[in-house]
């Protein structure tokens, strides 16, 4: 049997059930979850929580970013590989981003959800996701499908995809193979979906009637905000609700409203997407050539362009109001006490751009990797080397509803359109002025670009009672290059903060060594060692080195027991570290978006106070004296096998982290403003010259966390007659999720179905069943999905009957989708696939939680937004 290289070891072995747990999705496992990209595939196994979705990008620059997560330990701590291999990351840290993996050419899929650092380095904490891609292939392959939601066309998506292959590595001594697949995602609108249509939401709790308010401030007509000499406090009123006694279209009287407001709120969810339109092309090409018997050299080299534009509403736009103008005259100054006349400080409008249209925000990703090395048997040493140059970078660019900052103020001062005036209320030659504002071109460039060389070898030692212990050693050098590149600048765009000009360089090298002893026929040890050592970061925008050089080894020793066929008892126990990213440890103070809450004025110095409840800037910052991160974790599984129809196991796993880089959450620091005064500043909005109070997000190195769970699975396998029937079914049941609150290391809180302070869920039980019946050459799959129900956000809504505000936290049910899919082949050269996914249409779960996402009404990172889908796939092999 071929020897091969299995994910989370050095030593080429016969590939087996080892000592570690390792889930495996082949080809066929893949195409019969009717995953349509690699996101889709890996974000619904049961193992994965805590990961991004691509629906964030409405509304945050991550351009589509979606990425994995092992059983809720964290992106960032679960570690990404193509063919075994690094790729560049996405930002300045070390999470892969999945858009960039080419799914067409996938062979299969390999998750270790153990920790593996004493392999792989930094980032392998919570485990390994390896895609392994075709090789050896020959002759052809062209496969086309479309999907489409049953509620309306809009969502629907395509794709169609080819490969072919060339030279057979036996016969030929080569092999050369190129992929080309091209995928089109249509956009949903969130009016085109009942559960996310509003952010002024009716809803019944316990027998009582409720409105929640997600509604904004920022409004068309404008609300106005003023502030006064002699300490008297703010105020915010909106004109129109002043003069009509009710709030115009898309507008609702807030419910955030308190003493010293009387605001319309905009009801900004009727202009937003619930799943951006998006396409991607993504090209593989791999060549293999042997050199005689023990040489083997390969290339790899796969590109990927992910083209995103994600609508969001449209922009706000605060601007100042001169006291005694003629705006000023008309608009505030009839609603205004005497007293406040004579003690005007400053009086500023805020507006909701709707005449601009939404804010259209494109994002180019361009996912360049490249791999050259070699594969070699020499003096009984089996060796295998290659050198990588990977690059992942992106080109943000604004294409709709941001108004030039000139423009927009010589509008303004001419009063070229009224920010009072209802919507539709603009003249037509104020729209050809709108139209002639808007800008268009890239914001910023960034990208991170990965040089690495790397040598594994592994070599037979001496004979044991149960085999030959082999030994594997190996060195790797990495270096991660962080750029970022203003494109605009804040006189460019209105009320724009532009990005912050990185160069960082980090440079890191690691040995280790692997011993596998199969001390007896039963029984299997393994033992790795690796030592890292990574160096201070290098930025070139302020010309010096900023954080510490940091080393560490790091170990896991590993058994596998059988003591027959039918039983195998495996273990493990290791230790791990994780750098922090580079903006971690350097990024300066910058802007970073508004709180994803409504607060009061967190510090009462009615000079820096926004009136009434709102949200606030937030302000993101690096740390210097950030260290590594460390944890240690262990495994114990059991797998049995009663019979040959019957197959099942379970592992328990464990993960501590120590020195975890966390930070005070919005909700502790407004919570407690008092305590956590040091985190306040102020911050200047561009467009009014207004000094307001801001939230610093700072990174800190004090935290912990702790994970515990339990994955199991069970297949088994009916043979009768007149085919054959399948069954399989896994899951993970999660035991802990606890973790420091931010900014202390002993008061220790958890998400444990649970919505916490880390705005995210864990989920105590996730699971997947599937039931696959063969009868020649057609075959029929069910699959069932389910995720249990939790405790919600803690959110503030209307009481109906009393007019009080209450707040409470929603029980959100259990989530259970279940899929179909039937393949047909027509002999060796075509199968077809139809199927449903959601069969049951079953819709997303009333969530009040204020964060991740515009969308509001549900949780996009828990519940699918699509709801039933038909989709049809045809596959032609030549």
């Amino acid at each position: 049997m071929q020897r091969v290289e299995v994910t989370g070891s050095a030593i080429k072995r016969i590939a087996a059930e080892g000592a570690l747990p390792i889930q495996v999705l082949s080809q066929e496992t893949i195409a019969k979850t009717g995953a349509t990209n690699v996101a889709e595939l890996i974000q619904a196994l049961p193992a994965m929580q805590g990961f991004t979705i691509s629906a964030i990008s409405a509304g945050t620059n991550s351009g589509g970013r979606v990425t994995a997560s092992i059983h809720d330990i964290g992106e960032s701590y679960t570690l990404v590989l193509l063919n075994g291999r690094r790729l560049a990351p996405q930002g300045s840290g070390s999470t892969v981003n999945l858009q960039a993996i080419p799914m067409n050419a996938i062979e299969r899929v390999e998750i270790l959800t153990d920790g593996a650092s004493a392999l792989y380095g930094s980032d392998a904490i919570a485990g390994v996701v390896n895609f392994i891609l075709k090789r050896n292939q020959q002759g052809g392959d062209i496969e086309a499908n479309y999907n489409t939601p049953t509620t309306s066309r809009s969502g629907d998506s395509k794709y169609v995809s080819a490969s072919y292959g060339f030279g057979d590595l036996e016969s030929n001594g080569f092999n050369v193979l190129a992929a080309y697949r091209h995928d089109d995602q249509s956009q949903i609108k969130a009016t085109e979906r009942d559960f996310a249509k509003t952010a002024y939401i009716p809803f019944s709790y316990r027998g009582n009637n409720y409105i929640y308010d997600r509604t904004s401030v920022a409004t068309i007509p404008a609300n106005v905000s003023a502030t006064f000499n002699n300490n008297l406090p703010s105020i915010g009123f909106s004109p129109y609700l002043k003069k009509n006694g009710k709030c115009p279209d898309m507008n609702f009287v807030s419910l955030n409203n308190t003493a010293t407001t009387q605001n319309c709120a905009f009801d900004f969810v009727q202009t937003v997407e619930v799943v951006p339109e998006n396409k991607r092309d993504s090209l593989f090409l791999k060549g293999t050539l042997n050199v005689g018997n023990n040489l083997q050299l390969f290339t790899d080299f796969a590109f990927s362009r992910f083209d995103i534009t994600a609508r969001i509403a449209p922009n706000t736009a605060p601007f100042t109001i001169a006291p005694n103008s003629a705006m000023f005259t008309q608009y505030v100054a009839p609603y205004l006490t005497a007293q406040q006349l004579a003690n005007v400080k400053s009086v500023s409008g805020n507006y909701r751009t709707y005449d601009w249209g939404t804010r259209d925000s494109r994002t180019l990703t361009d996912s360049t990797h490249f791999v050259v090395g070699a594969d070699s048997n020499v003096a009984g040493w089996n060796l295998n080397s290659a050198l990588t140059w990977s690059r992942n970078k992106i080109d943000e660019q604004y294409v709709g509803g941001y108004a030039k900052d000139k423009e927009f103020r010589d509008m303004l001062a001419n009063r070229s359109f009224d920010p009072f005036a209802p919507i539709g209320g603009q003249s037509d030659t104020t729209k050809t002025l709108i139209a002639n504002s808007l800008y268009h071109g890239s914001i910023r460039e960034a990208s991170t670009t990965l040089k690495a060389a790397d040598l594994r070898a592994s070599h037979e030692l001496f004979a044991l009672g149960g085999g030959t212990a082999q030994l594997g050693v190996g060195a790797d050098y990495r270096q991660y290059h962080y750029e970022q590149t203003p494109l605009a600048k804040d006189s460019d765009i209105y009320n724009f903060n532009a990005s912050a000009p990185y160069d960082m360089k980090r440079d890191s090298y690691g040995v280790f060594t692997e011993l596998l002893a199969p001390v007896f026929k039963e029984l299997e040890l393994t033992a790795a060692l690796r030592y890292d050592s990574i160096d201070a970061i290098k930025n070139g925008i302020v010309n010096k080195t900023m954080g510490q050089k940091a080393s560490k080894s790091t170990y896991k020793i590993s058994a596998r027991y059988q003591p027959t066929q039918a039983v195998l008892l495996r273990g493990s126990f290791g230790t791990g570290f994780k750098a922090p990213s580079m903006l971690d440890i350097g990024q300066p103070l910058v802007n970073a978006g508004f709180t994803a809450g409504s607060y009061t004025c967190p510090i009462q110095h009615a000079e820096y106070c926004r009136p009434g409840k709102t949200q606030y800037n937030v302000l993101s910052g690096g740390n210097e004296n950030l260290k590594p991160e460390t944890s240690k974790q262990f495994s114990v599984g059991i797998r049995l096998e009663p019979s040959t129809t019957l197959s099942m196991g379970l592992d328990l796993w464990d993960v501590t982290i120590r020195d975890a880089v966390s930070g005070i959450s919005e909700q502790q620091a407004f919570g407690d403003p008092v305590k956590f005064n040091s985190l306040f500043t102020t911050y200047t909005e561009p467009s009014t010259g207004n000094t307001y109070w801001a939230f610093k997000s700072l990174s800190v190195n004090i935290g912990r966390q702790h994970n515990r769970g339990i994955d199991w699975d069970a297949t088994s396998r009916y043979r009768f007659g007149w085919g054959t029937f399948t069954a399989t079914v896994n899951g993970t049941h999660m035991l802990k999720s606890d973790y420091t609150l931010p900014g202390t290391d002993n008061q220790w809180t958890n998400s444990l179905d649970f919505f916490g302070v880390n705005n995210a869920v864990t989920f105590r039980n996730l699971a997947r069943f599937s039931g696959t019946l063969e009868t020649g050459n057609l075959s029929n799959t069910v699959m069932l999905n389910y995720r249990n129900g939790y405790t919600d956000a803690s959110a503030t809504a209307r009481n109906t009957a009393t007019n009080a505000n209450e707040t409470s936290r929603l029980d959100v049910p259990s989530y259970i989708t279940m899929d179909w899919q039937t393949r047909y082949r027509l002999g060796e050269a075509i199968t077809l696939r139809l199927g449903v996914k959601n069969l049951l249409d079953r819709q997303p779960p009333l969530s009040l939680r204020a964060s991740s996402g515009h969308q509001v009404g549900y949780d996009p990172r828990y519940a699918d937004p699509l709801g039933r889908q038909v989709y049809v796939t045809g596959n032609y092999k030549f």
